[in-house]
C-alpha cells in the first residue's frame, strides 16, 4: 500500500467517525427539547448506503452513506459521508486542479445541513473533504445561516461564538489562517444577484496543501471538531425560546436565499452532479419550507 492509499484510508475513516460523532450530537439534542415546544417523540437518524453506477468497463465507483433525520427540533437535517473514485467527464475534468491531463480522482468527505424547527436557531452548514487528482488537497468550513432579521449581523452573540471557535482551530496551525478563510467565506457565501450575504459566515477553504499532509489533515480534523463544539452550543442558548406565525414566515423568506445559493453557486453541488453522485443526499440542502415574497 502506497504512502497516498494510507492517507486516503485515514481521511475516509475520519470523516465517517466524525458523522458518527455528530450523528449522536444531534440525537442527544432532539431528546433535550423541551416536549412543551417541540412535541413528545424526539427523531433519530435514517442512513441510506448508497453506490455510483459503475463504469463502463464494470469497475466499482464507490459510493456513499445518507444520514437524514426530520425530528422535532431538527426539522430537517442531512449528515452525508461519499468516498467516490472514477474519471472525470472530458469537459469537468478542464476545471479541476490537476485533472485536465489525467482525469482520474478520488474524492471523500462529509457534508452536512441543518434546518431548525424554531426559527431562533440558525440553520448551519459544515462540510470537510480530501479530494485527489494528480495533485491532492483538502478543502471544507463551516458557515452559520440565522433566519431571523435580527440575527444577521456579525456583532450577534451566536456568529461572534461560531466565529470565534472557528478562529481557535485555525490558530493552532497559523495565525493567519483564520483572516483568510473567513474571508473567503465572505466572499463565496455571497448572493451576486441580491447584493448580499447567505448568513453570517464562517470560514471557507479550498485547495489547501501546505506541503505538509498530516499538518493539513490535522487542520480539516480540527475544523470539524470545531464545528461539533460551535453549533451544539448555539442550539442550546436557543432550544427553549419560543416562536410564532410571523417567525415561521421570516424563517421561510430567509431559507430561500439558502436554496437560491446551493442552486446557483454551490461548488459542492456541481461537484456531486458533475461526478455521478447521489441526487438525493445532494439536494437534501434544500429546507423542507421556503418563500418566496
Amino acid at each position: 500500500m502506497t504512502t497516498r492509499d494510507e492517507r486516503k484510508l485515514l481521511a475516509r475513516a475520519w470523516f465517517e467517525s466524525l458523522r458518527d460523532r455528530i450523528m449522536a450530537a444531534f440525537e442527544e439534542l432532539e431528546r433535550e427539547a423541551p416536549p412543551g415546544l417541540y412535541g413528545a417523540a424526539p427523531g433519530a437518524f435514517e442512513r441510506t448506503p448508497w453506490q455510483r453506477p459503475r463504469a463502463a468497463d464494470g469497475a466499482d465507483q464507490g459510493g456513499g452513506v445518507m444520514g437524514m433525520m426530520r425530528g422535532r427540533l431538527f426539522e430537517k437535517v442531512g449528515v452525508h459521508t461519499s468516498t467516490v473514485f472514477g474519471s472525470f467527464p472530458p469537459d469537468f475534468a478542464q476545471q479541476i486542479r490537476g485533472a485536465a491531463d489525467d482525469p482520474r480522482f478520488w474524492a471523500s468527505g462529509i457534508s452536512l445541513i441543518a434546518h431548525m424547527a424554531n426559527p431562533n436557531v440558525p440553520a448551519v452548514h459544515m462540510n470537510t473533504r480530501m479530494i485527489v487528482t494528480t495533485q491532492s488537497w483538502f478543502g471544507g468550513g463551516a458557515d452559520l445561516n440565522p433566519t431571523l432579521s435580527a440575527q444577521r449581523t456579525a456583532d450577534h452573540p451566536d456568529a461572534r461564538a461560531f466565529h470565534a471557535t472557528m478562529k481557535a482551530a485555525c490558530d493552532r496551525f497559523d495565525p493567519d489562517w483564520y483572516e483568510r478563510y473567513a474571508k473567503w467565506a465572505e466572499e463565496y457565501f455571497w448572493l451576486p444577484h441580491r447584493g448580499e450575504p447567505r448568513g453570517v459566515g464562517g470560514i471557507f477553504y479550498d485547495h489547501h496543501d501546505s506541503g505538509d499532509w498530516d499538518r493539513d489533515f490535522a487542520f480539516t480534523q480540527a475544523v470539524g471538531e470545531a464545528f461539533l463544539e460551535a453549533f451544539p452550543a448555539v442550539v442550546r442558548r436557543h432550544i427553549a425560546e419560543p416562536w410564532d406565525d410571523r417567525l415561521r414566515a421570516e424563517q421561510a423568506h430567509w431559507r430561500s436565499r439558502y436554496v437560491e445559493f446551493n442552486l446557483l453557486y454551490d461548488r459542492g453541488t456541481t461537484f456531486g452532479l458533475k461526478t455521478g453522485g447521489n441526487v438525493d443526499s445532494i439536494l437534501s440542502s434544500m429546507p423542507p419550507v421556503a418563500e418566496w415574497r
